[in-house]
């Protein structure tokens, strides 16, 4: 690779390592402009006779072979990609595209389907397309995840990267997340292209908007995909969105990862049909137009200080005084969701005030700068008595959200290894702090 080429994959490593993401909330018709699917690409659109529905979730639609791309530059390393069917946030048949790529030294027995935290709202923005050579501002994030899956191709892990947001780019819809993660493996294991098969075992890997998909994809599994949970030797996650409603909250006025709660309220919009412009003030409209096609590079520090109350009218300084917003903060609650029956590592850091989150509020308490410790503690806690005591459970204490991502991977690799090897998982149930209570939102009367 020529000296310019590594220049340019070092200068976007710095740079989303910088402002490397995470996201908030998403939850009449409605139809955003930017939940149209971009048709640059005609792989990404399903044209065929039959209707989506008539397929079963995970059914490749369609399969191409290209070469893996870093920063639009072209590697020796091979990449598959599939159009398969799942379901969107609503329940309805949806096309999307997951891209696999298999290590050198495997040998199809195991799999890593790792989750992206690319948290964007323009589908552009998604790993596949980076992968294939599409250069964009938030695609900078899957470029800089090649850090995370070199050691797992290198190690004989076949790596699964689905489109977790799916083509409309349904920004923190955790069940959308977790049913496009599933049905990637189906497709993946379907694929004579792969060479993966149903008797390859997988494990779940992500960090931020990554640990959204891989956390619902473990809740979801046994309902949804039980085929796939035979599959599942664990979950491995850091920097978790537990309860949307309470990131907000504790976001509210910081100084760099304020700019997630107008993409909540775009997510919210999209993924569930909802018009929440209507709540908006002038300014609140300024900014959804601002990032209504953004990604978390866009965001993240363009609003130091910015506050709910601040974009909305002034009968809506509580968000929780709007019913439909408040339904839809509840369904993405992970406190609400199952718990998974395999093992997990779960891993969150405590130092927001390092990237200028300075929150403390009753019953929310502090995060790493965008999550809420709280909140992850009370979830591994839940886990613990709802019958899953293969939970580990790690808090950094002094380093913030991008900090502990590094860290995190180190610990994700070993957990991982010791999983496919078979070993016994590990068991901090019994000695995880208190955490928040994960009770759904309540309505709140108009101000």
């Amino acid at each position: 690779m020529s000296k310019a080429a590594v220049r340019l994959i070092s200068v976007a490593v710095a740079t989303a390592a910088v402002m490397a993401a995470a996201p908030a909330a998403t939850a009449a018709p409605f139809t955003p402009a930017a939940a149209t699917a971009t048709t640059s690409d005609p792989f990404y659109a399903y044209g065929g006779s039959e209707a989506l529905s008539a397929f079963a979730p995970g059914t490749v639609l369609k399969t191409r072979t290209l070469q893996y791309h870093l920063v639009g530059i072209s590697t020796p390393l091979k990449a598959v990609q599939l159009l398969y069917r799942t379901t969107d946030a609503q329940g309805r048949p949806a096309a999307n595209v997951t891209t696999v790529v298999r290590s050198p030294t495997g040998d199809r027995s195991k799999a890593v389907s790792y989750q992206s935290f690319y948290d964007s709202l323009s589908p552009e923005d998604g790993p596949s397309r980076a992968i294939a050579g599409d250069v964009s501002l938030g695609g900078l994030i899957p470029n800089v995840e090649a850090v995370f899956l070199a050691p797992l191709l290198a190690q004989g892990y076949d790596v699964v990267i689905p489109d977790t947001e799916g083509q409309q780019a349904h920004f923190a819809a955790g069940p959308e997340y977790g049913t496009n993660t599933l049905d990637s493996i189906r497709a993946a294991t379907k694929s004579a292209q792969t060479g993966l098969n149903s008797a390859t075992a997988f494990g779940l890997m992500g960090y931020s908007g990554g640990s959204i998909a891989t956390n619902w994809a473990a809740a979801l599994a046994p309902s949804y995909a039980p085929d796939v949970q035979r599959k599942l030797v664990g979950y491995a996650e850091g920097g978790l969105l537990v309860d949307p409603a309470h990131n907000l909250k504790y976001v509210d006025g910081s100084l760099a990862w304020s700019g997630v709660i107008p993409m909540a309220v775009i997510g919210v919009s999209r993924s569930y049909g909802i018009d929440l412009k209507s709540y908006l003030n002038g300014y609140g409209l300024e900014v959804f137009k601002e990032l209504e096609h953004g990604s978390i590079i866009d965001a993240l520090g363009r609003y130091p200080g910015l506050t709910w109350k601040k974009m909305a009218k002034s009968q809506y300084a509580d968000p929780n005084s709007i019913p439909a917003f408040v339904e839809a903060m509840n369904k993405l609650n992970l406190g609400s969701a199952a718990t998974p029956t395999i093992p997990g590592f779960i891993a969150q850091g405590n130092a927001g005030v390092l990237e200028g989150t300075f929150g403390n509020h009753p019953g929310i308490g502090t995060g790493d700068g965008v999550m809420v410790a709280g909140d992850v503690r009370a979830l591994a806690r839940q886990y613990c008595a709802t019958g899953n005591s293969a939970v580990k459970y790690s808090q950094y204490e002094l380093l913030s959200h991008t900090g502990a991502s590094v860290v995190w991977a180190s610990a994700a690799l070993g957990w991982l290894g010791d999983r496919f090897a078979g070993r016994p998982a590990p068991s901090d149930c019994g000695r995880i702090p208190t955490g928040n209570s994960l009770a759904p939102e309540e309505p709140a009367p108009l101000s």
